[in-house]
C-alpha cells in the first residue's frame, strides 16, 4: 500500500517552511510521496488573495526538482468551501490501496474538534501534527506527531513584507519570488 502525505493550504505564497514540513514529515514516517493540495475556500480562514493560477504556478515552481513532490488541484476544481472530508472521500474514490497522511500544524491539531465532520474523517485518514512556534499539539483525536526543525515563516508575513518592500530572500524559493516579481503579485 503506497502511504502518501497531503499538504493543504492556500500557499498564497508557498515558503520554505511548507517545503521543510513536506520533507521532514515525508523522511519521518517513510512515505512515498507528499501531494500539496491549494485550497479554494479554506473554511476557516478568509479566501486566498491571490487566483488560484498563480499559487499553482508558484506551488510548480516552489516543488521543482523534488521527484516525491506533487500538486492535485482536486479542491481548485470544486466550488465553494474546501471541506477536507469532501476532499479525502474524492481521494479515496480515485486512489485504491494508498494510506493517505494529512499534515497539519500544531495550530490546527489543537483545532480538531472543531473540524467539520471530524468523527467520520479520523476513519478515512491518518493526521499527522507537526509543532509551530507559539503552540502546542494538544487534542484527544489519534495524530501522529513529527518533531521538525522550528521555523517561524508564514505567507501572511511573506505578503507583510512585500507589500513594505522588505526582502523575502530565503523564505520563499527564489524560482517564487522571481515568479512573484514578474506577474507583480502582492503589490511588489
Amino acid at each position: 500500500m503506497r502511504q502518501i502525505g497531503i499538504l493543504g493550504g492556500t500557499f498564497d505564497p508557498p515558503h520554505l517552511g511548507h517545503l521543510l514540513i513536506a520533507e521532514q514529515v515525508k523522511e519521518a514516517l517513510s512515505l512515498d510521496e507528499v501531494w500539496f493540495i491549494p485550497t479554494n475556500e479554506p473554511p476557516h480562514k478568509t479566501n486566498a488573495m491571490t487566483p488560484s493560477k498563480h499559487r499553482v504556478i508558484m506551488l510548480q515552481k516552489a516543488i521543482q526538482g523534488n521527484d516525491d513532490f506533487h500538486i492535485k488541484t482536486i479542491e481548485l476544481e470544486r466550488a465553494g468551501k474546501s471541506y477536507t472530508i469532501d476532499t479525502i472521500k474524492q481521494l479515496k474514490r480515485r486512489y485504491e490501496n494508498v494510506q493517505f497522511h494529512f499534515i497539519i500544524g500544531a495550530d490546527m491539531v489543537n483545532y480538531l474538534d472543531r473540524w467539520y465532520q471530524i468523527d467520520e474523517l479520523i476513519k478515512h485518514v491518518q493526521f499527522v501534527g507537526v509543532e509551530r512556534p507559539g503552540y502546542v499539539c494538544e487534542t484527544s483525536h489519534p495524530v501522529t506527531i513529527v518533531d521538525i526543525p522550528l521555523i517561524d515563516i508564514s505567507s501572511t508575513d511573506i505578503r507583510r513584507r512585500l507589500k513594505t518592500n522588505a526582502s523575502i530572500r530565503y523564505l520563499t524559493p527564489s524560482s517564487v519570488q522571481q515568479y512573484i516579481k514578474e506577474m507583480n503579485l502582492y503589490d511588489t
